[in-house]
């Protein structure tokens, strides 16, 4: 009898075994289904004109999971899955969790594979996690890492994980063994190493589930149209990451007659310096058409720049000419100055 109870043991624990080995997957099998439902995010302003980069996953047939800081802004944009060429179009908005930076955009593919949704209340500090996204345009870059910490904001939790996070992997999936998305990476930190975070999937769970049980379809607000109320309070915000808003191009001055130099003032207007900061200047003839810009390779800008200060950037030595028509020389059109990405710089108190 004794000996029967122990075969009957042995035998539930290889069953067990066997099933837990079964639902995990070699970091090839989650990436190759990673890669069938992960897109690249191209944002554009309302002259259809590139706004920023991101990336994000399928949730739903036609539907795309991102941060909303990814599509904040923007008037339309587009959709490619990694490795393929067919671009869908963007047609609105679903869902927003703006306190946790989500948000939930419909598309115009049709039969798209949707990523597992797993359980993130039940990751543990030292788990391995796969990240995939498009990090400064580099489309469909997987990376390895584990889950080195669960941190409190308030009375929500981020994962903060050690596979890499670069501007354009935000909005990408966060998978763990079993090819589930546990995590929305959303943010890093450039100073010190390997300083990156997640949104919990819980809360992306709880954004579908919500969009689910409404007895109504849900309705597509375009991005135009859709007015955002700021949050008072947001993960974002908390954790004191990369607030674009904080970092403002202005005073843009073009001078024919003294050598034809190209002038802006950068303010920042944070509580931290800033550093590193990517821009681009972009002029409008009459008719609202883009026709011409420059980036920061033609202007010189060492340092920092302080908190709460700003700093007079000029052209480099050379004269410079926009290619663009009279009124925008006379400076009757509309100039406007992008800050596309920058660093805070985080000094010891």
């Amino acid at each position: 009898m004794k000996t029967n109870r122990m075969n009957i043991c042995c035998l539930i624990l290889c069953l067990c075994l066997s099933a837990l080995s079964a639902s995990a997957q070699t970091a090839q099998e989650v990436a190759k289904k990673a890669y069938r439902s992960t897109v690249l995010l191209v944002m554009e302003d309302s002259n259809r004109q590139p706004l920023s980069l991101g990336s994000g996953f399928f949730i739903g047939d036609g539907e795309i999971a991102s941060n909303f800081h990814v599509i904040k802004g923007a008037a339309g944009g587009y959709a490619k899955l990694i490795g393929e060429e067919k671009k869908y179009d963007i047609e609105g908005i679903t869902a927003i969790d703006l306190q946790r930076d989500l948000v939930v955009l419909k598309t115009s593919s049709v039969g798209s594979q949707a990523l597992p949704i797993g359980n993130s209340d039940a990751v543990e500090v030292g788990e391995t996690v796969y990240v995939v996204g498009n990090p400064e345009g580099l489309e469909g870059t997987f990376s390895q890492g584990i889950i080195s910490s669960i941190r409190d904001i308030d009375a929500d939790k981020i994962l903060q994980i050690t596979a890499p996070i670069s501007p354009g992997s935000s909005g990408g999936p966060v998978l763990n063994a079993r090819g589930e998305v546990i995590g929305v990476s959303f943010a890093t930190f450039k100073v010190g190493q390997n300083l990156n975070f997640a949104i919990p999937s819980r809360y992306l769970k709880t954004l579908v589930a919500n969009l689910e049980s409404s007895a109504l379809a849900p309705q597509v607000k375009p991005l135009a149209q859709t007015k955002i109320e700021k949050p008072q309070k947001s993960i974002v915000a908390d954790l004191g990451g990369r607030i674009a808003e904080g970092v403002i191009g202005q005073s843009f001055m073009w001078d024919e007659y003294s050598g034809g130099y190209l002038s802006f003032t950068i303010s920042n207007h944070l509580n931290q310096p800033v550093t590193n900061v990517k821009y681009i200047i972009v002029f409008y003839g009459v008719n609202g058409d883009v026709v011409d810009s420059f980036d920061g390779e033609f202007f010189d800008m060492d340092g920092k720049i302080p908190a709460g200060l700003g700093k007079r950037i000029t052209s480099r030595s050379g004269y410079v000419r926009p290619q663009v028509d009279d009124s925008v020389r006379r400076l009757t059109a509309k100039v406007e100055i992008r800050i596309l990405n920058f660093e805070i710089v985080h000094e010891a108190p």
